[in-house]
């Protein structure tokens, strides 16, 4: 029986696992090189938004089996959730792992388990985290074990589809394998599927790549919806109906830690041969600065020059606060470059993260030519005209995730666009 874990890595895949092991009677050491957020965990503050995170850490630190530091410790098993984003130039960075395992060789020792959870390339395991384990001077397979088992999470549903999920599991030997399925069997309910480390590295990949394709195709939908008027949105749910089609919905961009990141992965691997994917990025990567355009034409045909621009929403989904990847940044540059002004709102972002961010949504609006909705949060589908036509200019509302009532809005007097729909065009 498994009697201790280091998690290494509290952010917003460790932080969640670290806890839920501890709840399930493990003692748990996190580690985090953010002193920032090891300082809050021990306070039981959150640096994080999380459905459900906050009493579930309350009692992982109450029970006295969670502890965290900037250090590791001695433990049976290792998990390694640190991020692993992409360079400039669309290439992995896997310093963050290749630095938490590098941080774990002093405290290993023999029989002990070593899980990387964090996303990343095929062949991270053996190319990247094998040769740093090796100076552990113990034999692989017998003496140290190793498996790569990639969380299947969304934020802001996290507990529930950790405990729910399958979960894939790839071991260097049959044995890390086992082990692993050991340990997680502690909360998951979900099936347990066992395969090697590379081709549980490929499987993450692949379903997020399938996603970014899925978006990809949606957002080409879009733009052929606004030129032959149509209503992409109806139109998709409509072809959803058929028993073997699910189009994903399009959008301002996509974001996030995985979707939006992961395909690079395969392209970097194998340029000649990845070119659907690299295509899909490419198309998912334009959206912004589409959506910025579909802005100015619209203030354009109004006759307004250098408007300002009310941004409402920067997390790169909705109901939660995490901005990385975030397309709503990419949007913002974009708009400046085409001389617009703009404010930025995200009830979800408690601290303001660009330089004309307000926590107001009144002062967002104030003064404003144009509402742009990037974020279906709920506080944006449920907002009511009546609470921001007082402080705007003009009463123009663009809704990029079709998140609003369009009848009430007009109904204010407000000219309504919705990206993919020239069916009901207010031009």
């Amino acid at each position: 029986m498994t009697k201790k874990l280091c998690v290494v890595g509290l952010g917003y895949i460790g932080l969640p696992t670290a806890v839920m092991f501890a709840n399930h009677g493990l003692q748990v050491h996190g580690v985090d090189i953010n002193e920032r957020a090891v300082n809050l965990i021990k306070n039981k503050q959150l640096h994080i938004e999380e459905n459900g995170l906050q009493d579930r850490l309350n009692s992982a630190v109450d029970s006295g089996n969670f502890t965290v530091s900037t250090t590791p410790e001695e433990a049976d098993v290792f998990i390694i959730a640190v991020p692993s984003p992409i360079n400039a130039d669309k290439t992995a960075n896997l310093e963050y792992v290749r630095e938490a395992t590098k941080s774990i060789v002093p405290y290993v020792r023999k029989g002990n388990l070593v899980i990387l959870e964090s996303t990343v390339p095929p062949r991270t395991v053996e190319d990247v985290m094998m040769p740093v384990l090796k100076e552990t001077g113990l034999e692989f397979g017998t003496e140290l074990f190793i498996s790569h088992s990639p969380e299947r999470v969304i934020p802001g549903r996290v507990f529930e589809e950790l405990v729910n999920n399958d979960r894939i599991v790839g071991g260097i030997s049959e044995e890390s394998s086992r082990m692993t399925v050991e340990l997680y069997k502690t909360f998951v309910q979900g099936s347990i599927h066992v395969t090697d480390a590379t081709t549980a590295e490929m499987v993450k990949v692949m379903e997020n790549t399938y996603r970014d394709v899925n978006i990809a195709f949606a957002n080409e939908l879009a733009k052929i919806c606004e030129k032959i008027g149509v209503n992409v949105w109806e139109a998709v749910k409509l072809a959803n109906y058929h028993p073997r089609v699910n189009i994903h919905l399009p959008g301002p961009g996509v974001g996030g830690h995985c979707i939006a990141v992961d395909p690079w992965f395969l392209v970097e691997l194998q340029p000649e041969l990845a070119k659907i994917i690299s295509l899909a990025r490419h198309t998912n990567d334009a959206m912004p600065e589409y959506t910025a355009l579909k802005v100015k034409n619209i203030l354009d045909r109004k006759g307004i020059r250098h408007g300002r621009v009310a941004v409402l929403g920067l997390a790169f989904k909705g109901n939660i606060d995490d901005m990385r990847e975030s397309p709503s940044t990419d949007v913002i540059k974009y708009l400046e470059k085409l001389e617009l002004d703009y404010t930025a709102y995200d009830p979800h972002i408690k601290e303001n993260k660009l330089e004309r961010q307000t926590q107001i949504l009144e002062e967002a609006v104030a003064h404003a030519d144009v509402i742009l909705i990037l974020t279906d949060h709920d506080e944006f589908k449920s907002m009511q005209p009546e609470l921001v036509e007082g402080p705007m200019r003009t009463k123009v509302i663009v809704d990029t995730k079709n998140c609003i009532d369009r009848h009430s809005w007009e109904q204010r007097g407000f000219d309504v666009f919705l990206l993919g729909d020239s069916k009901h065009s207010a031009f």
